[in-house]
């Protein structure tokens, strides 16, 4: 009861604004929990977390994991969505789909968008300066943390800037699906954005076939033809919602606690100031410090141990990315933010077959993000208590409230 009453506490407001201590403590007493309430077992040591993330002996939930665990809801919009897009695919499926993606996200097609990323960045960070120019507070997660991964993602499927913020209202209602406990509120509201959504994308493909463009969702129209079998329109209009989707809630995490934690660690933050070459470290170790997305779900493909606990065939377990990331096995002193940390390995953005394929393109934004910010406003200052969005799985700010004059 003990180990459980830890494990739920995460779920309480207090708990989502710092769910570390309980997660350490349950680390310490039963690393391997099997949870009642989410009906898995919650695993929170670094090496379990990667052997489950990157071996053979478990898959992520599917359609056929949905049609049995979920049977009032696998013809739904949202449930159908998650089991059968790419983040819910295994083997030939997945690699069929991600194949489509991967080319675009690769390290050439995100060196390929820096100077876009800086030209948005700067903008953004113009609109800043003149809300905070008088003195006053911004909400810097409103102003800069939200859009600006919104308008990059935008910008490299196609979507106009004028439709983007309609587009991210309606993912964050998509959002909902990876809580780990989903009300009935939660599936209507992902049913309704994911449906809006994917009319979006598929009207967006039968523009781009009649007057194609530089963006993916032509590229995913051209590359059509090299894979078997060919993805069917619904898939690729998935494809284009979960790039989406994924593309910003992620990132605009990262941005904000990435903000945050320097804030709150101003010698960390003379650090990077001093030595501009430590940002891309400052991002990894804001990763590893309160990773965006706390938990992910695998299903075992047979029966298994995880450190010699029994894990039948079908049944799931839950890596907490979060408390991986502070394992002190893997990472000592792991409640200290340090810039300097040597051999960062975080599993924020997953591990194996399902690792992000945007991380490359979410790092970037990051860099370009905290190197502009630092130097345009070396006054930076919190101004208040930041406000968490009311989620456990995805870890990001609502409001964030900044000044820059000191």
């Amino acid at each position: 009861m003990y180990a459980e009453s830890n494990l739920l506490s995460i779920f309480t407001p207090e708990g989502r604004q710092d769910p570390f201590p309980a997660l350490a403590e349950l680390r310490r007493i039963d690393p391997v929990h099997h949870s009642e309430a989410l009906g898995t077992h919650v695993l929170t040591r670094f090496a379990d977390c990667q052997e489950v993330l990157t071996g053979p002996a478990f898959l992520v939930p599917d359609r056929d994991w949905c049609a049995a665990a979920l049977p009032d809801r696998r013809a739904d919009p949202g449930a159908e969505f998650l089991y059968s897009s790419l983040l819910g695919t295994n083997g030939a499926d997945h690699s069929r789909l991600r194949g489509l993606i991967a080319g675009a996200l690769g390290a050439r097609q995100v060196a390929a968008l820096r100077a876009t990323t800086e030209k948005i960045t700067e903008e953004l960070l113009d609109g800043f300066a003149d809300a905070t120019g008088s003195g006053g507070a911004a909400n810097f997660q409103e102003l800069v943390g939200r859009p600006l991964p919104v308008a990059l993602v935008g910008a490299l499927i196609g979507v106009p800037r004028a439709e983007q913020g309609r587009l991210e209202h309606l993912g964050r209602g998509a959002g909902r699906l990876l809580e780990p406990l989903r009300s009935p509120e939660d599936w209507a509201r992902a049913d309704r954005a994911v449906a809006e959504l994917r009319e979006y994308f598929a009207t967006l493909l039968r523009e781009r076939r009649a007057c194609p463009a530089d963006d993916l969702a032509s590229a995913l129209l051209d590359q059509r033809r090299t894979v078997d079998p060919p993805p069917t329109e619904r898939e690729l209009a998935d494809l284009l919602l979960l790039v989406f989707v994924a593309g910003f809630e992620t990132t605009t995490g990262l941005l904000g606690t990435a903000v945050h934690a320097l804030l709150t660690h101003p010698d960390q933050l003379d650090l990077v100031r001093a030595d501009p070459g430590l940002v891309p470290a400052a991002v990894e170790e804001s990763l590893r410090w309160d990773s965006p997305v706390l938990m992910t779900e695998r299903i075992a493909a047979r029966p298994v141990e995880v450190a010699g606990v029994a894990i039948p065939r079908g049944g799931s377990v839950t890596a907490v990315l979060a408390a991986a990331n502070r394992d002190p096995e893997r990472h000592p002193e792991p409640d200290t933010f340090t810039v300097r940390r040597p051999d960062h390995r975080p599993l924020s953005f997953s591990a194996g077959p399902h690792y992000c394929p945007g991380a490359a393109l979410a790092r970037a934004e990051g860099t370009a993000l905290l190197g502009q910010l630092l130097h345009r406003f070396p006054k930076l200052t919190l101004t208040g208590p930041p406000v968490r969005r009311a989620a456990v799985a995805l870890r990001s700010f609502d409001d964030l409230p900044l000044a820059t004059t000191g």
